[in-house]
């Protein structure tokens, strides 16, 4: 089958690969006929995420079952579903506690309480290097899904691919920062990253009735497609300080009810951010995340939903404790959402693949991760074709 492999940094090729077989009895083995880039792939396309052998890539993946293991009961051969990028057993404590996420059982080597840099990780997740249980992903024309009665979801076929492509993960991950901010209606929201999470996470805030959505990016071309996909306000990201201010000022003086970091550990830096750094022995900045930490209220909520692999000193606890702030965070608990995100796609609450900017084939990997990753051509989101 054709994939895109992952072989070091910077380097990833539409290669020949053998064709995924069934290992469990849980397993389904899963055609994929449309799949997609997301930024965590690109933590690991740059080296920010190691993985020191050749891996498929991708967690964000839909398609038709193929193949059905023997105790598998709720798929059958030629049902389309969509697959959440969290691998979940279902019936540990986790799970058990709409905590899919950190699920015991998918990630075998590397699972630990602890979080650590290079172990103890949370549960597998799918093309996700090593450390995440070393399961190959969907950027491919096949993938073998595990606990298949877990995770894949059947989908309409009053629905295209691309209109519930991203309930794999993005959708999920910006309304999971929205849930976890305990949005009810009113607030002011400002989300940091006009990338498609961030989007998401817009979209996902007039859902749960936001009475305001900002959001703040250091590109424009980004920011109108903000406000064309989510109808919302913008800043354009030149100081840090300066944005701070200006949300302020948008606030009467208090700042955001809510601020959602939708950007991670490798924001946009200038020569003295990459010396500290690398002074600190840190894998890449918090800047985004300390302006979240500047720009909410008193008493607010910062939803962090940007990846962070490693700790990093100077973090403002002093900050978080004056203010009051709750701050949450995480890989998004996709199997407590996804239902019902299904539904308000069905009911045409919300539409989700007007964030696509370009849709190649899968054979045209590489280019595709390099105007994602280097944001050229005014890319957004890409979508693969696997088989054309």
């Amino acid at each position: 089958m054709k994939a895109a492999v992952i072989h070091a940094p910077s380097k990833i090729t539409c290669d020949n690969t053998e064709d995924p077989g069934i290992k469990e009895s849980t397993d389904v083995i899963l055609k994929v006929t449309a799949t997609a880039i997301c930024g965590s792939d690109l933590h690991i396309y740059s080296g920010g995420f190691p993985q020191p052998k050749p891996m498929i890539l991708g967690h964000e993946f839909m398609g038709i079952v193929e193949e059905v293991g023997k105790d598998v009961k709720n798929l059958k051969k030629g049902d389309r579903v969509v697959v959440p990028f969290p691998i979940a057993c279902g019936s540990c404590y986790f799970c058990n506690s709409d905590l899919p996420v950190h699920c015991e059982n998918s990630n075998h080597e590397h699972y630990g309480p602890e979080g650590g840099l290079l172990d103890q990780k949370g549960g597998g997740l799918f093309g996700y290097t090593d450390l995440y249980g070393g399961y190959d992903g969907g950027q491919a024309q096949f993938v073998r899904v595990p606990y298949a009665d877990v995770g894949p979801r059947k989908v309409p076929d009053s629905l295209t691919d691309e209109q519930v492509l991203f309930l794999t993960d993005i959708f999920p991950t910006g309304y999971s920062g929205v849930d976890w901010a305990e949005v009810k209606g009113g607030e002011t929201v400002v989300i940091f990253g006009a990338g498609p999470v961030g989007i998401m996470a817009a979209k996902s805030a007039w859902l749960r009735s936001a009475g305001r959505v900002i959001i703040v990016d250091t590109l424009q071309y980004r920011l109108n497609k903000a406000v064309a996909a989510a109808n919302c306000e913008t800043i354009l990201w030149t100081d840090a300080d300066e944005v701070v201010e200006k949300i302020r000022q948008k606030t009467q003086g208090r700042g955001a009810d809510v601020c959602i970091e939708a950007v991670g550990f490798e924001p946009d830096r200038n020569l003295v951010d990459r010396a500290k750094a690398l002074i600190n022995f840190e894998k890449g900045s918090i800047k985004v995340l300390e302006a979240c930490m500047s720009a909410v209220r008193r008493g607010g909520i910062v939803s962090v939903l940007g990846v962070y692999p490693t700790y990093y000193d100077n973090f403002p606890v002093g900050q978080f404790f004056d203010k009051g702030i709750t701050l949450r965070g995480g890989q998004a608990v996709v199997h407590k959402h996804i239902d019902k995100l299904l539904q308000y796609v069905i009911e045409g609450k919300i539409v989700l693949d007007d964030i696509i900017t370009h849709r190649l084939p899968l054979t045209e990997v590489a280019h595709a991760y390099d105007i994602f990753k280097n944001k050229k051509e005014d890319c957004v989101k890409v979508v693969l074709d696997p088989w054309a």
